[in-house]
């Protein structure tokens, strides 16, 4: 993607970020209003530490990842396996260890976000809630979640305001947020799937929009060319 860009080829997500963006320290860049509180560590006692402050409930994952793989949602009657759990996530690298959100048992919002704002058409967001499959405390589609409609309230529009700035300064043309309660739990800029599952539960082809969008952008490049950085024609 680099190599392209430089090439004069205009590349979103912008690259140059993307390669910073798609590790989960990204997300601890955003202001500390939108984050669950957490840690990062490769430290067991500091990751179980941490966990013990939060009444023994809290959530493991790899810091670099998707798919819900290794993720492990922690609760007190764990406790005797919670040795394990983090083991088995640290075997990736470093582990970030969030505390744990009462409402991300009704699942998650995944709302997508076009040039720093949410992705919208004649009233209707381009979102979805995912739920996880019963006895997971997961949401992730890959690992047995299922699609539910859902569109976002005052507060996950509050979260989409309040990272615009950064999304669109590092170039995030399209982004997908994962919104529980009044909290970020990800911001997905690699691979931000589930247009499909946002037809079948709205009726609106939001991919055809990002496409009449994705041309507009390629007129401007041919307008200004090099004179214009990726990073910054990625979110015009």
């Amino acid at each position: 993607g680099q190599l392209a860009a430089a090439r004069g080829t205009l590349v979103v997500n912008d690259p140059e970020h993307l390669a910073l963006a798609i590790n989960k320290t990204y997300f601890q860049h955003f202001p500390e209003g939108v984050r669950p509180a957490a840690r990062i560590s490769r430290e067991v006692d500091t990751i179980k530490r941490f966990i013990e402050e939060r009444e023994g409930r809290a959530v493991i994952k790899p810091l670099q990842g998707s798919g819900g793989h290794n993720v492990f949602v922690v609760k007190q009657e764990d406790h005797t396996n919670l040795t394990q759990m983090i083991e088995a996530v640290l075997r990736d690298g470093y582990a970030i260890v969030q505390e744990y959100l009462p409402k991300a048992a009704e699942g998650d919002l995944r709302l997508f976000l076009l040039n720093g704002q949410a992705l919208e058409h004649q009233g209707v967001y381009a979102a979805f809630r995912r739920v996880g499959a019963d006895g997971d405390g997961r949401s992730n589609l890959t690992a047995g979640g299922r699609v539910e409609p859902g569109q976002p309230d005052e507060q996950a529009l509050r979260l989409v305001e309040m990272v615009r700035p950064k999304l669109v300064r590092d170039g995030m043309y399209l982004v997908g947020l994962d919104v529980v309660g009044d909290k970020l739990m990800e911001v997905n800029v690699l691979s931000p799937g589930g247009f499909g599952c946002i037809a079948d539960t709205t009726g609106v082809d939001f991919a055809e929009i990002v496409i009449v969008d994705l041309e507009r952008k390629v007129r401007f490049k041919s307008y200004y060319g090099h004179r214009i950085p990726n990073a910054q024609l990625a979110t015009l």
